[in-house]
């Protein structure tokens, strides 16, 4: 697969993330909700930090929500810049299709994510009981401490567990409870095809390493 496809395909993955994140935020306010169907809901939140809304804070005492949140903003761009090589590498050396793609989806899905986190404070205002609106006279954070946008919600099955359960006997449970975006749907599919199909993905690095190399005799 070509570098121009690749970026295409990102490309393509990040505008339909960022189109669907603008119409949320312009469209709904936070923590509204628009049932699609029983199992399938769009449904506004912000997130403040990693995956289900986890922050560096939570695990490093001493440290301050706005400072953990820079410090994850930045590891995020260190991070794209590394995926980014990975993906031309992997373009330079012919790569397994598989491989290219999968990295590509990782990478238009952090990207995406990394958008939220830099940008959003200064283009959007708040969006608690209102509607935001994008590029107002001032915005609700700084830059590099916006907030990502989920709307995606796949409640497939909700209730009370069995008393019979450890721990979790009695409590009201639903499964799937995370809110998600686009950008996450990519990289949690990026991974996917890594960990399926890991022997097509990488198969020409295994050839490369068992190759057996024959030195001449001068």
């Amino acid at each position: 697969m070509s570098l121009k496809k690749a970026t295409l395909l990102i490309i393509v993955i990040l505008l339909i993330d960022q189109i669907s994140k603008f119409y949320i935020k312009t469209q709904f306010a936070l923590h509204h909700r628009i049932e699609v169907f029983d199992w399938f809901q769009i449904l506004f939140v912000e997130n403040d930090g990693m995956a289900w809304g986890t922050k560096l804070s939570d695990f490093i005492t001493g440290i301050s929500d706005r400072t953990a949140k820079l410090a994850l903003t930045i590891f995020r761009i260190v991070a794209v810049v590394g995926i980014a090589y990975w993906l031309v590498t992997s373009v330079k050396k012919k790569g397994s299709r598989i491989l290219i793609v999968a990295i590509a989806l990782i990478f238009a899905g952090a990207l995406g994510n990394i958008i939220d986190s830099v940008f959003y404070g200064l283009i959007f205002n708040d969006s608690h009981s209102q509607v935001a609106t994008f590029l107002p006279e001032a915005g609700y954070d700084t830059l590099f401490h916006g907030k990502v946008v989920d709307m995606l919600h796949f409640p497939i099955w909700q209730g009370v567990l069995p008393n019979w359960m450890p721990f979790v006997g009695g409590d009201y449970f639903t499964f799937f409870e995370p809110v998600f975006n686009v950008a996450d749907m990519a990289i949690s599919s990026g991974i996917g095809l890594l960990i399926v199909f890991n022997k097509k993905a990488f198969h020409q690095e295994e050839e490369e390493l068992e190759a057996p190399v024959f030195v001449e005799n001068e």
